[in-house]
């Protein structure tokens, strides 16, 4: 066999083993990463579909000290979430959009149970009973507005980890903005002005709609007052109503 005829079969051969190589690895799938994140991959993760985002405040206020959690385990074990907002407005990315970060715990919300495979988890630094700063609120609109834009999520679908988990989690705080970020299209948010429900409104059933778990009211409504009214009460009154009446009403509204 001629030198050249050996190097064209050799070239041929190696040809195929590429080609079959690529088939046996599937296609590759390009990162989902926000372009607004500092990249620092925890290895907390496993993979899942995001259809839900979910606010965390870290309880710590020491961005250091969050990043060594996230990255690490705390005393539950390990935990972990896709994006960390800074103090200052600094974005780190943790964990890759299409893996599941474990952020959720043992949660519900308008029937989905595993959140964890569900959700993206954004953590904001912040201790749990301060202000959180302008700059991490700017960041977080921004990143709200890339996540679901290139996720398709809906921008009413974001929601904090108090919500999913009444009784049991309850951040971000009643310090946490939720009109302002509705002043920017995100999260489910009332009209005002409030009209007042129709007699018989059953209160309940409308946060049941509005996606929480009603199993035990007390928490649910507590839930709902530190989202909604940032307070932490555990009787509701006519202005809930009136504001689970304007929920209800958008919930149920025609699609455009």
């Amino acid at each position: 066999m001629t030198a050249r005829r050996h190097g064209f079969r050799l070239a041929a051969a190696l040809s195929v083993a590429a080609m079959l190589a690529g088939c046996a690895s599937g296609p590759q799938v390009a990162p989902q990463r926000s372009p607004l994140a500092h990249w620092s991959p925890s290895p907390n993760f496993n993979a899942r579909k995001a259809q839900l985002i979910v606010l965390h405040h870290t309880s710590i206020g020491d961005t250091e000290a969050a990043l060594r959690v996230l990255k690490t385990h705390n005393s539950q074990g390990p935990v972990s979430a896709h994006y960390l907002v800074e103090m200052d407005g600094r974005i780190d990315q943790l964990v890759d959009e299409g893996d599941r970060a474990w952020q959720a715990g043992a949660s519900r919300w308008a029937g989905m149970t595993d959140l964890n495979s569900s959700s993206i988890g954004i953590e904001i630094d912040n201790d749990g009973h301060s202000p959180f700063t302008q700059a991490q609120i700017d960041a977080l609109i921004r990143l709200l507005a890339d996540i679901t834009t290139r996720l398709g999520i809906p921008r009413t679908a974001i929601v904090g980890h108090g919500d999913i988990a009444p009784g049991r989690k309850d951040d971000p705080s009643v310090q946490f903005p939720w009109d302002r970020l509705a002043s920017y299209g995100f999260g489910l948010w009332f009209d005002a002005p409030l009209t007042p429900a129709p007699p018989g409104f059953d209160t309940l059933a409308a946060m049941r709609l509005v996606g929480y778990d009603v199993s035990v009211p007390r928490d649910a409504i507590i839930a709902f007052h530190r989202h909604y009214r940032a307070m932490e009460t555990e009787s509701l009154d006519s202005t809930d109503a009136a504001i689970l009446y304007s929920l209800q009403r958008k919930l149920m509204a025609p699609r455009q």
